[in-house]
């Protein structure tokens, strides 16, 4: 049988694991600190974090930063081990669903150029090149800014659905 993602909210208590796949992932990972400053405005409504976890352990986790019409896609990151099994498509359904849910507009983010794989992952979601920041990672690597400028529309809402339903056959087909 496929092992169950569950999604839940960020708290404190996944920070060490969150820490672990950070160090893994980034060259330049975030401090406990940050994440902690982060939970202040999730209080506020401001930020919205999330982790994904396969029997209790936290695989991945994203989060976004909401303005008054749009939101913004700080990070998502997914364990090594369990790249390339969905765990990121999982997390950013639920990102686009709760900015949808507070009416937010549009949805950006910032990608390293020579990340293909999660370039396509945007793109799938509705997500199109607006613009570079040169050396925006490291002073080396160059950012892709991408926006989903329709995440309200219902068209982006089928969207949404549409990949939703195409994980529920790929799961479906892994436990046949």
């Amino acid at each position: 049988m496929s092992p169950v993602l569950d999604i839940e909210i960020m708290r404190r208590r996944h920070l060490r694991r969150i820490m672990s796949i950070e160090e893994v992932v980034y060259p330049r990972p975030w401090t406990i600190g940050v994440f902690t400053s982060e939970f202040d405005l999730v209080k506020r409504g401001e930020r919205y974090y999330i982790v994904g976890s396969i029997e209790d352990r936290v695989v991945g986790y994203a989060g976004i930063l909401f303005t008054p019409d749009d939101a913004h896609v700080t990070n998502i990151a997914v364990d090594p081990e369990w790249q390339r099994c969905g765990i990121a498509t999982e997390l950013l359904l639920e990102l686009c669903w709760k900015a949808r849910e507070n009416g937010c507009q549009g949805m950006s983010l910032e990608v390293r150029a020579s990340n293909t794989a999660a370039r396509a992952l945007y793109s799938r979601f509705g997500f199109v090149p607006a613009g570079v920041r040169r050396k925006y990672y490291e002073n080396v690597e160059d950012a892709i800014v991408m926006w989903c400028h329709e995440l309200g529309s219902p068209d982006h809402a089928h969207r949404l659905r549409a990949i939703e339903d195409e994980r529920r056959l790929a799961v479906k087909g892994m436990v046949q």
